[in-house]
């Protein structure tokens, strides 16, 4: 099947997890019947190599697509589905920052090959869309939800190395997903736990939380933050906000590629996944994002979405387009450089 003869639209505008390491009997029912755009793997779904391959083959089958999107959190550091034994450790975004403090081609390098070798891993189970480059920058004092996994505290650095993470994936044949626009480095609230708001003014932003978004607006997805900035929206998260949303994320910083909503079962967002989806499309997000793999809420969710919409459908085929014919392999001479570069024996 090529991407071209996809009908993207035909698909709910939804990426959504399952409970286990296989497909229930009720799972394959309702993607049958609802066909959510795609799949988001965590580590309850995740034992070995051939274990994951046949996952994605059979949400693959059930949906009727086998290019439908397959999502995971691999960015290195503590948040890695995939580890040891049967894949490598990979370090967090900070040690790539300290490596470009002392050295900004190393370090471009090293972020670069790290993405390359966490793509290869990726695209050898069939997952082809990681949600990572984290291109946020934090603040002295925030919350350490970000912490290390941010490349450093300045705009350059960030914009460079999430660039750079962003090209080796894309080279691997993996789509990175840049988050959490608009910014989530001021948050002193672990969004997964509370609703954070933000009291920074708008030219503030323009010039530091926005900067790395606006600069690496070219990428083929994002991720929204589940948090309210009042100088923009005093009542409604990034997510459910459609000023938001089309004045800063769509308009000051200027993405236009497929913007997919955190997490619905985050404590940011009041109220349960099928309204705040809901919320999501209607505030201009192309796709949601449901992770718990709570059967429950899929059918309420899944029931309750509008269509795609067309102009998200043809964002998600743009993306799709821009993946290599023949993605980059990762050898031996790579893995040596990558290990070089970072001055250890093993990853």
């Amino acid at each position: 099947m090529s991407a071209e003869r996809v009908d993207w639209a035909s698909y709910a505008p939804a990426v959504v997890g399952c409970a286990g390491l296989q497909l229930g009997a009720e799972e394959r029912v309702l993607f049958g019947v609802r066909k959510p755009l795609g799949l988001i793997l965590f580590a309850r779904n995740i034992d070995n190599p051939a274990q994951v391959r046949a996952l994605i083959g059979d949400f693959r089958g059930v949906v009727g697509n086998e290019l439908a999107p397959v999502l995971i959190d691999q960015e290195g550091g503590r948040v890695a589905r995939l580890k040891p034994p049967h894949w490598p450790k990979f370090p967090p975004g900070a040690v790539f920052g300290e490596i470009y403090a002392r050295d900004r081609a190393a370090g471009s390098e090293a972020a670069y090959l790290n993405a390359r070798w966490i793509g290869a891993e990726l695209a050898a189970l069939g997952i082809d869309v990681d949600c990572a480059p984290v291109a946020d920058l934090p603040i002295e004092g925030a919350h350490d939800v970000i912490g290390d996994r941010a490349y450093g505290r300045d705009p350059a650095t960030v914009t460079a190395l999430a660039g750079e993470t962003m090209r080796g994936l894309m080279d691997a044949g993996v789509l990175p997903v840049i988050k959490h626009v608009p910014g989530h480095g001021r948050s002193h609230i672990d969004s997964h736990l509370d609703l954070p708001v933000v009291d920074t003014d708008i030219p503030a932003m323009e010039q530091s939380d926005f900067v790395p978004f606006r600069n690496l607006n070219h990428a083929a997805w994002a991720m929204t933050a589940h948090i309210v900035y009042s100088a923009i929206d005093p009542r409604n998260p990034a997510t459910l906000s459609p000023a938001l949303i089309k004045d800063v994320i769509r308009g000051r910083i200027g993405f236009d590629g497929v913007l997919i909503s955190d997490d619905l079962t985050m404590k940011a967002l009041k109220g349960g996944p099928a309204e705040t989806g809901t919320a999501s499309l209607a505030a201009g997000c192309d796709l949601v994002l449901h992770c718990s793999g709570d059967l429950a809420q899929m059918q309420s969710l899944l029931a309750a979405l509008p269509a795609m919409t067309a102009r998200a459908a043809g964002r998600i085929a743009a993306a799709r387009a821009r993946l290599p014919a023949n993605p980059a392999a990762f050898g031996a001479a790579e893995r040596a450089r990558y290990q070089a570069l970072l001055g250890q024996g093993a990853a």
